[in-house]
């Protein structure tokens, strides 16, 4: 990896031209169509989002994936949950998504789907790399590959999602909520709109033109999400919805306008499902205690997976979750699929509301608050000196070092772990009190700080 080329169990990220080329699409996906074709599957999935450098390299996956013999299945612009979905619909070998999900514009990136819908495993992940640096056989002119396309994906995810029995469509749609939609001029477009007004909603929409020109920083992160907390107050609407790029991750807006954070995307999407279904939940390491909160509720306790979609969605599957995903607004359902699901995540939430007549604002108050202190610091040297410092610094804490180090208490945890997804260490705490969350992402600052200035 370069600074700003990204390979991990994410996917392949980096900057369009710099690091991220057709002729690294075309080995990547080259390499991906032969592990389908060697486990006995021909057909792949191939989708994108709305970034303006999809369509080149869309193309340049395309043709490499047939010129190892795979028979493509181009969905073109589609959610990422949509893709998944088509993997399995198709019973494809496996998918190909051309997202860089919440990173900034310049960014594009490779996503890769195995044939059950899931993305790769840290083993699979690592033979396809392993295939790309080496080059692979590519067909003559009689073994070439076909494009079939398919333009249905979004109508089959729609129709799934409204069947769920975790949707009560006629009590959504007695409410009649006004929502407001942000949709960054990523793939939401195609499907958030559908979607609300389909759940009989009243849709005041900014940015649902789906040409991948961000007017904005791409995540739903609150700093992001005043735009959205103003159309909320201008058009009176009950409830704000934001989704990121490639409609993985949902964020909300109160009825005042007041962005509520990420994690209450999840913690309500937990308490819609076991209400109905009591059972098993799991999310990763870094999500807030609402999440706890809501399931405790229920008398469920919540496992906690390495950050990252496959990581959560693998630990889902073998405790048998019923509901679970990530802190930043991914919600996981497997009734559904194992995919993190934005458009699952705005029905899950409506469904809440309608049921207690409440409002987000009511929800939120109703629960204990915590503030969430997220930082970003340069990537050093060795990480696990950080950790072993920390560890002891804190060593009253309860630690896990499943994914990084992450140290926790009864009311408060601190996480610090190397990004996935961009070249930084991520400093992540959580506490009842602001200053007592702000205090320890210092204290991994300072410990960051000291031990890199004892390395040079």
């Amino acid at each position: 990896m370069s600074d700003t080329l990204m390979v991990s169990v994410s996917g392949v990220r980096g900057i369009v031209g710099r690091d991220l080329t057709p002729a690294l699409v075309d080995r990547y996906a080259a390499a991906f169509g032969t592990l389908a074709r060697e486990a006995g599957h021909s057909a792949v999935v191939l989708a994108r989002d709305a970034r303006t450098s999809g369509p080149m390299f869309a193309a340049a996956a395309s043709a490499a994936l047939q010129s190892v013999g795979c028979r493509v299945i181009d969905c073109g612009l589609i959610p990422t949950p949509t893709a998944q979905l088509a993997v399995e619909h198709h019973h494809a070998g496996g998918g190909i998504v051309l997202t860089a999900s919440h990173n900034p514009i310049e960014w594009n990136a490779l996503k890769f789907v195995g044939p059950d819908g899931l993305f790769l495993d840290q083993a699979t992940a690592a033979r396809l790399r392993a295939l790309s640096e080496a080059g692979v056989a590519r067909a003559d002119w009689a073994g070439l590959g076909t494009v079939t396309h398919d333009p249905d994906a979004v109508g089959r995810h729609l129709e799934l999602l409204l069947a769920l029995e975790y949707v009560d469509v006629a009590a959504i749609r007695a409410r009649k909520f006004h929502v407001a939609l942000d949709c960054v001029r990523g793939a939401g477009g195609t499907v958030m709109p559908a979607l609300l007004e389909r759940l009989g909603c009243t849709v005041t929409a900014m940015d649902t033109e789906t040409d991948g020109r961000f007017p904005r920083a791409p995540e739903p992160v609150p700093a992001n999400l005043g735009g959205l907390g103003a159309l909320v107050r201008t058009s009176g609407a009950d409830v704000g919805i934001a989704v990121d790029p490639d409609v993985d991750r949902l964020a909300l807006v109160d009825e005042t306008g007041t962005p509520i954070g990420e994690d209450y995307t999840l913690a309500f999407a937990v308490e819609t499902v076991l209400r109905r279904t009591p059972g098993p939940v799991v999310v990763n390491l870094s999500t807030s205690l609402v999440v706890d909160d809501a399931a405790r509720d229920y008398g469920v306790t919540v496992g906690r997976a390495p950050v990252g979609e496959a990581n959560v969605a693998r630990a889902m599957r073998d405790a048998g979750a019923v509901v679970g995903g990530e802190g930043n607004g991914g919600v996981i359902l497997p009734a559904l699929h194992f995919g993190r699901d934005a458009p699952l995540a705005a029905a899950l939430v409506l469904d809440l509301l309608a049921s207690g007549n409440s409002s987000v604002a009511q929800r939120v108050a109703a629960r204990p608050r915590y503030t969430i202190v997220k930082a970003k610091a340069p990537r050093g040297g060795d990480v696990r000196v950080v950790y072993q410092a920390l560890g002891k610094r804190f060593a009253d804490a309860t630690t896990d070092r499943q994914d990084g180090l992450r140290l926790a208490w009864a009311d408060r945890w601190l996480h610090v772990r190397p990004s996935g997804t961009e070249p930084i260490v991520r400093l992540i705490a959580e506490a009842r009190a602001p200053r007592a969350a702000e205090e320890l992402v210092a204290a991994a600052r300072e410990v960051l700080d000291d031990e890199g200035a004892a390395a040079s």
